[in-house]
């Protein structure tokens, strides 16, 4: 299905999946109050390939089938959504189990792979032993066919902050989403880590077998080198950051090249890479 086909509400899941109500006491001044509040849930999530424990992400317990996928393409544990034969979640006393079967290849790439690094983490670096291991080696992102208009960054903006219904009632989430050319977002994914939230949504572009290069990314954080990587890795040409980005991050989209776009807000953004991908004077 096209995401145009899309309720722009309708993937958002039910919040109380998403977190837990607890009992609190309201200070302000002299005075105190008890009451309920909405907490996000955080749980530790192992993701395992044919029966071998690879990581451990601290995440949300939503959209997990999208995380693991998004994870093992971003990491480039699988080259495909194809490479993954099945999948199954289950719940132990520790926490969540993503258990993945992939195909032979894959598995003797990550075997490989397992030699050399210590672990890995949602932190996306964790376990990397040299500096040689921080930067992939990702082919070059071709040129979008034709420059977002700045009405359509600011349009999906806008969008995104009604589409992150964890983070209204809990204020501790992530989100990140799929806007279309024209700035309509199509898919949003919340997390507790900014990383789990992007492989969410790059999970949900594979199942869906979406252009990259279409459309672009919209996140609620900053933008690290990690979530650049991140987006280059999945083929993404933009990603558009409510928050600050790092100077490595700055560095690797340039080199990627793709535009990377930062303090997008308030009809606002400061455009660190490749501003030529934006057309300033389009609305539409």
């Amino acid at each position: 299905m096209h995401p145009a086909d899309f309720d722009p509400l309708s993937d958002l899941p039910d919040p109380s999946a998403g977190l837990a109500m607890d009992d609190i006491l309201r200070v302000g001044g002299r005075q105190a109050t008890a009451a309920q509040d909405a907490i996000a849930c955080e749980q530790a999530v192992a993701l395992e390939y044919n029966g071998i424990a690879h990581a451990a992400l601290l995440a949300s317990p939503l959209h997990l089938h999208e995380l693991a996928l998004g994870f093992s393409y971003t990491e480039g544990i699988i080259r495909s959504p194809a490479d993954v034969l099945d999948m199954d979640v289950d719940t132990t006393p520790d926490g969540l189990v993503v258990r993945m079967r992939i195909v032979n290849a894959r598995l003797h790439a990550l075997k490989l792979r397992r030699r050399t690094l210590a672990g890995s983490t949602s932190c996306g670096l964790c376990g990397v032993q040299s500096l040689a291991q921080i930067r992939r080696d990702l082919p070059p992102l071709a040129e979008p066919q034709r420059p977002w208009a700045i009405g359509a960054v600011e349009s999906a903006l806008n969008q995104l902050r009604r589409r992150q219904p964890l983070h209204n009632l809990t204020g501790a989430t992530h989100a990140a989403a799929w806007a279309e050319p024209d700035g309509r977002l199509a898919w949003t994914y919340e997390d507790v880590g900014r990383h789990n939230a992007l492989d969410k949504l790059i999970g949900r572009l594979l199942r869906e077998t979406v252009d990259p290069g279409a459309g672009f990314a919209v996140i609620s954080s900053r933008a690290s080198f990690e979530m650049v990587q991140k987006t280059q890795a999945a083929g993404i040409r933009a990603l558009v950051a409510v928050s600050a980005p790092t100077t490595l991050a700055v560095r690797l989209a340039r080199e990627a090249p793709m535009m990377l776009a930062g303090f997008a807000r308030d009809g606002r953004c400061t455009v660190y890479s490749r501003p030529d991908y934006l057309d300033l004077e389009s609305r539409t």
